[in-house]
């Protein structure tokens, strides 16, 4: 036996000691939440709503600087499925899945750590949106659904109610009444409340899927894996008005972060491109011209109610997996595929190599007699998930140079010592290094702020470049930056 397979047997004995389960490979639920950002209770917001996600978060696992490797959806979720960083410009697109691994013989090679999964004995199930087709196939925005699944070799089943609005990519842009944002012509508000039930909304309806496919599941013997992809609070912010109705739209504070950072080109921020396809909205936010601070506080009520939904949402699902007595043997994750700016540095929308886009909500939960309500500090990427998840699971990662590491270990206290503690960047040209204290990010332009430093010491926000005053620092990051460099940018 594998000194590696050895570590991961340890590791699962102490977290199944003393339940029945212990000598069974562990079931996986995997929630994949679109834009969640780092910004629930579980992370110090006292006002957004968020019990269920908290309560997961109280006994498990809360990561606090989890960081995608490109803030854009289809690309941050490969490279988590993938376990590799971007190699070429495609890397960084949302159908970066449909070039490299739709139409591909299947090979020795597990696509991803799904595929990889499923050749390891598990039924793999996926439930909307997993990597980033919005039910799992490949089609355009406005054409019927196709039969070309975006995965091919990871998946057992693959599933999607899409109601009334018939494709996934209309459920994706889903209004309460039927339309969506390609039969309008983009001629909607980004945001919106309507006096429905939760399965008014797409996402409530993907719950309902889900608490099926899991009853189904526990009659079954074989372990699984079983994704599920809740679409909220991606754009636009639509939600039953109960979960608005969570809110005084007063008490909710604007960001600490408003004006545009000091010492920065403008290429390394956003005119908020993606927010202003949305042309009905009221305001339409440019870096020369932020919204009103009324406006704002509406947008950010929007957000918050979205998340209050898909909280709701995966409480449910987290409520079924308890009834069918599934949560003694299964590990429960919660990510969100990148984070959202929510008016810093007047961006609305992702699309930076700033924290706010980079860093997502993760959590997770074992099974067995874990120590609970852990909190991990430690940087970690979401490359770093597919290795994890190998050990926990106590399987071997194929024969392939991967990019990521496992931090099974950092599930053990006091074990973090020797980690690298660190997670790369890419988008917009340039490449960014996350480390416990700073952030170093360079893009491959001739201007004169093509290096920005910041300092989460002292500036958690990003509101001031200090490249220019530290160049023993810069050089010394630069170093490690480099060793993130794929040869996207020469």
């Amino acid at each position: 036996m594998s000194t590696y397979v050895t570590a991961a047997v340890l590791l699962l004995m102490q977290f199944f000691s003393g339940t029945e389960t212990f000598g069974q490979k562990p079931n996986i639920l995997f929630l994949f939440v679109d834009d969640l950002r780092a910004d629930l209770g579980a992370y110090g917001n006292a006002v957004i709503q968020t019990p269920n996600l908290d309560r997961l978060a109280e006994n498990g696992y809360l990561f606090t600087n989890q960081y995608a490797v490109v803030p854009t959806c289809g690309a941050s979720r490969y490279a988590l499925l993938t376990g590799q960083l971007p190699k070429t410009a495609d890397h960084l697109r949302n159908d970066v899945a449909d070039r490299f691994l739709s139409y591909r013989p299947k090979t020795d090679i597990p696509e991803t750590f799904v595929d990889q999964l499923r050749r390891s004995g598990y039924k793999t199930v996926g439930i909307g949106k997993i990597s980033h087709a919005a039910d799992g196939y490949i089609y355009p925005y406005s054409a019927e659904k196709s039969d070309v699944l975006e995965l091919p070799y990871s998946w057992d089943e693959m599933l999607f109610n899409a109601g009334r609005w018939k494709t996934g990519w209309n459920a994706f842009f889903a209004q309460a009444n039927g339309s969506n944002r390609t039969s309008l012509n983009g001629k909607m508000k980004p945001y919106e409340q309507a006096d429905v039930d939760d399965t008014g909304y797409p996402d409530g309806l993907t719950a309902e899927l889900a608490i099926d496919k899991i009853k189904a599941l526990a009659a079954q013997s074989e372990p699984f894996f079983l994704g599920v992809g809740f679409f909220k609070p991606h754009l636009p912010f639509n939600a039953p008005k109960k979960y608005w109705d969570l809110y005084n739209e007063d008490d909710i504070p604007l960001t600490e972060s408003p004006a545009l950072p000091k010492n920065v080109d403008r290429a390394s921020l956003t005119q908020s491109e993606e927010f202003n396809q949305y042309l009905l909205g009221e305001e339409h936010p440019r870096l020369d011209a932020p919204v009103s601070a009324a406006y704002a506080r509406k947008l950010k009520h929007a957000y918050y109610a979205s998340v209050s939904y898909v909280d709701a949402m995966i409480g449910k699902v987290l409520q079924a997996l308890h009834e069918e007595g599934l949560d003694k043997n299964t590990i429960i994750i919660v990510w969100g595929d990148h984070g959202w700016q929510l008016g810093d540095h007047g961006i609305w929308g992702k699309h930076t190599l700033f924290d706010q886009s980079l860093k997502s909500t993760y959590i997770m939960k074992l099974p067995g007699h874990q120590q609970q309500g852990r909190v991990v500090d430690e940087v970690v990427s979401a490359v770093d998930m597919y290795p994890t998840l190998m050990e926990l699971c106590g399987l071997t990662m194929p024969p392939i140079t991967y990019d990521g590491a496992s931090y099974a270990k950092l599930l053990q206290k006091g074990s973090g010592a020797s980690w690298r503690n660190t997670a790369y960047g890419y988008f917009k040209k340039g490449i960014t290094l996350k480390t416990p204290r700073y952030r170093i990010t360079k893009y491959a332009r001739d201007t004169e702020y093509a290096i920005e430093l910041y300092d989460h010491q002292t500036d958690p926000n990003e509101n001031e470049n200090i490249a220019s005053q530290n160049p023993e620092l810069v050089n010394k990051l630069l170093k490690e930056l480099e060793k993130g460099n794929t040869g996207l940018y020469k």
